[in-house]
């Protein structure tokens, strides 16, 4: 009687179009570019794309204006041998990063290329962007993923959620049994109708002390943000592939003059410090609160300079305005996994652990023998940090 009940309730697309998984995949990736170049948190999504399935073909999606673009777009070409396509959006409205004009332009590609699945990285871009597109597409997104398991299926425990469609939400509690879902209106579902399986994937959840197995089910594209520090790009031989991939024009003509939307782009704000960016930088220097204030805050500016390295900041710290907020590592900041880690002042708060607990070595100095950042640090000191690294500055060489 339940599943009689759920079946009329369920659109009959969304129960036709569940068995898609059966289709060859295809997919496409929104790729950044800034000077001519592509940024390297978008080739971890090609990475990623190459997870979902052998006989993938990835198409890789550049917009924007003006010479750079096309300069990106010939760099994009062979800047990885499982590219086989990359298509160029060349329009005044994609010269900045807003999301409607690039959700709309989403939606125009998918529709010609009925792509199995769309996938972004989980920074300001991807996250910005992509849960616009899915819901013009009427699909819902899996976001922040870590790990793939096959075209369909996604990582978490101890919970495990399933979609069934852009207007359900299905849940699965592992040593109990119980399965449970509701659709937007309230009603239950019934757990005999978890029968159609599709899209896995890892996925953390509690600021990353577990992780959530994701199986989707839904209709076509599954749409994914990955996290670009769980798909590092292998170093690639520029002979791995002979050629490169096509390059070929979105025509535009059918797109949608109110495409812009309601936000516009005012300004730009950067600093040209000339160090490297705090998401993919090989080293990271971080402060804390216990810094105490923006003055004080230089001396890790000061250490990361001789080393060559980023710099990044507690979301206490920034809170503080001890530094601007594009420094914060954690789960509502940047998500870094540095060849090394260093953190003084840091306590290790579980939330700005999920955003740097992935880095091969963790260097930590805090005077509290008790701090929880000592429990994921290979290397810790008891000590204060206004002693530490003043000798640290005095000893170590200047940068060459």
């Amino acid at each position: 009687m339940a599943s009689r009940l759920l079946r009329q309730n369920l659109p009959k697309r969304h129960l036709l179009r569940s068995t898609f998984a059966s289709r060859s995949a295809s997919t496409l990736v929104l790729a950044e570019h800034e000077g001519g170049s592509i940024k390297a948190q978008s080739l971890s999504a090609v990475v990623a794309a190459n997870s979902l399935s052998q006989d993938n073909p990835i198409s890789l999606l550049l917009a924007g204006s003006g010479s750079s673009l096309h300069q990106a777009a010939e760099k994009a070409a062979t800047c990885h041998p499982s590219i086989s396509q990359v298509l160029v959006a060349d329009s005044e409205k994609f010269a900045y990063p807003l999301a409607e004009p690039w959700a709309k332009l989403i939606q125009l590609v998918q529709l010609k290329g009925d792509y199995s699945h769309v996938i972004a990285t989980s920074d300001s871009f991807g996250k910005n962007i992509l849960p616009r597109a899915a819901a013009l597409l009427d699909v819902s997104p899996v976001t922040d993923v870590v790990d793939i398991n096959g075209p369909r299926q996604f990582i978490s425990s101890p919970l495990q959620v399933e979609y069934y469609t852009p207007h359900a939400h299905f849940s699965y509690i592992p040593d109990t049994g119980i399965r449970y879902g509701y659709q937007e209106n309230g009603q239950a579902l019934h757990q005999k109708y978890f029968g159609v399986r599709s899209m896995s994937t890892n996925w953390p959840i509690y600021a990353g002390n577990a992780l959530c197995t994701v199986r989707y089910t839904g209709a076509n594209p599954c749409m994914l943000t990955v996290r670009s520090t769980s798909f590092p790009v292998p170093p690639i031989s520029v002979d791995s592939k002979s050629g490169g991939a096509s390059i070929s024009e979105v025509d535009l003509s059918t797109l949608d003059e109110d495409s812009v939307g309601k936000s516009r782009f005012m300004k730009l704000s950067s600093q040209d410090t000339g160090r490297p960016d705090l998401g993919s930088a090989k080293i990271v220097v971080t402060g804390g609160r216990a810094l105490k204030s923006a003055e004080n805050f230089k001396m890790i500016e000061k250490l990361a300079e001789k080393l060559g390295a980023a710099v990044g900041a507690t979301r206490a710290a920034v809170d503080a305005g001890f530094v601007p907020n594009d420094l914060q590592v954690g789960q509502t900041g940047k998500i870094v996994a540095p060849e090394l880690y260093m953190a003084f002042g840091v306590s290790g708060a579980i939330q700005h652990l999920a955003g740097m607990k992935d880095s091969k070595i963790i260097v930590a100095v805090n005077k509290d023998s008790d701090a929880p950042i000592f429990q994921v640090a290979d290397y810790g000191l008891v000590g204060d940090l206004f002693e530490v690294i003043p000798e640290l500055l005095e000893k170590l060489p200047e940068k060459k």
